[in-house]
């Protein structure tokens, strides 16, 4: 059931990869790193579909959700390492629509570390086609933030998308789905999208997302526990659960249903927050290039300079979306976080990692100082509480193999 190649030295890689698929725990998935320039795993193996009918392939898509966030970091630090955007200029500079009712001090680089306050829609997400790309960045671009821009850390779960990418399509001109098949994809073959053409679709495996009603919030008793009994990470904690703000950011829409990340409108559509498609090999290939000198065959993305910048901390919470967790980002990467995991609720980013992880568990990261490029790609969301439980079992045992060469 399992494919593909592992070298032995990695074998309890290969083995907790495995266990992974065949005690059904996931339906299926991809696992691919590069260690030095050389790909040491590119595994697959589980089933696209629910009622597996249809085997995990090489070269199988799947919505990775936050994980594109990584992605689209990777275009902006490519746009300020050519000197096309200031991350300490205002974003009125580049986008003058913005800078109304609250926003006009807000700068680029707050709205690339989620300090935009902008982590929702005011009046819930827009009616219709996700791919109608005005109709969100009109709706944002007329609002107020939620409070004074740039002061506190709040997840910008969706709307990151569409700011961030609005402000590469005024530098640029071109969408951050073509930019980012034009200068970096094609250019380095790396098979992932944002926005997939109906013509990939038969690759594309569909995910399993669990029922709306089966996900529970983690530690909602502590509304009810007094402070003067709670450390400061659980203040935080229940602070952030009686502020709202995670519910602003992960709005739903009543037309929308559990099945909708399967539709033709989502997958087509650019949302550079949230839906790219790709293989694990293609996430491992990009982060392999960042964290070897950004560069492979002639082809650069960005100066060793420019990404040493971005994933610098920019912003370290606590973040009033993620339950006040101390979560740090750079210029739209996700950061090692200098603290313990929740369990599995949260991707193991240590040492020097730089990346993102997704809702439906899939995790990509880069780590310079080891060399190593990582993408971990599934289509089965679990529970809060289990939610990266693979990833984090693959990549303990990816250090271990590590740290004894």
């Amino acid at each position: 059931m399992i494919k593909g190649y592992c070298d032995p030295k990695f074998q309890n890689v290969y083995d907790a990869f495995s266990n992974a698929i065949t005690s059904g725990f996931e339906t299926g998935a991809a696992l691919a790193i590069e260690h030095q320039g050389k790909i040491i795993t590119n595994l697959w193996g589980g089933y696209q579909d629910f009622n597996k009918t249809k085997e995990w392939e090489e070269d199988t898509l799947v919505n990775v959700f936050s994980v594109t966030k990584g992605v689209t970091a990777t275009c902006i630090s490519r746009l300020i390492d050519q000197g096309k955007l200031d991350p300490n200029k205002s974003v009125g500079d580049y986008w003058p629509e913005y800078s109304c009712n609250g926003k006009e001090d807000t700068k680029v680089s707050d709205l690339l570390c989620h300090r935009a306050a902008m982590f929702g829609f005011k009046d819930g997400i827009p009616l219709g086609s996700f791919q109608d790309w005005d109709k969100f960045t009109q709706s944002l671009q007329m609002q107020a933030p939620y409070r004074k821009p740039g002061i506190s850390q709040g997840y910008h779960a969706l709307t990151f998308g569409w700011l961030v990418g609005e402000l590469i399509r005024r530098v640029d001109g071109r969408t951050v789905g073509a930019f980012f098949k034009e200068e970096i994809a094609d250019p380095l073959n790396i098979d992932f999208h944002i926005g997939l053409a109906e013509s990939e679709f038969e690759r594309c495996a569909d995910m399993l997302m669990l029922p709306r009603e089966n996900i529970k919030l983690p530690g909602e008793f502590l509304k009810y526990v007094p402070n003067f009994l709670l450390p400061q990470k659980l203040k935080n904690f229940k602070a952030a659960l009686l502020s709202g703000d995670f519910k602003e950011a992960f709005q739903e829409r009543d037309e929308d249903n559990d099945n909708y990340v399967n539709s033709h409108d989502w997958r087509m559509a650019e949302i550079p927050s949230a839906n790219g498609h790709g293989t694990a090999k293609s996430l491992a290939t990009l982060y392999g290039i960042l964290s070897n000198g950004c560069e492979r065959n002639g082809v650069s993305i960005m100066s060793e300079a420019s990404l040493q910048h971005a994933i610098t901390p920019h912003s370290s919470g606590p973040d009033s979306v993620l339950f006040g967790a101390p979560i740090k980002f750079g210029l739209g990467y996700e950061l090692a976080q200098g603290i313990a995991t929740i369990g599995n609720m949260s991707p193991t980013l240590n040492n020097k990692m730089f990346g993102h992880a997704g809702v439906g568990g899939a995790v990509a990261f880069g780590d310079p100082e080891k060399g190593i490029g990582y993408g971990f790609i599934c289509n089965q969301q679990h529970n809060p509480k289990e939610l990266y439980q693979t990833s984090n079992r693959l990549t303990k045992e990816l250090y271990i193999a590590i740290s004894g060469l």
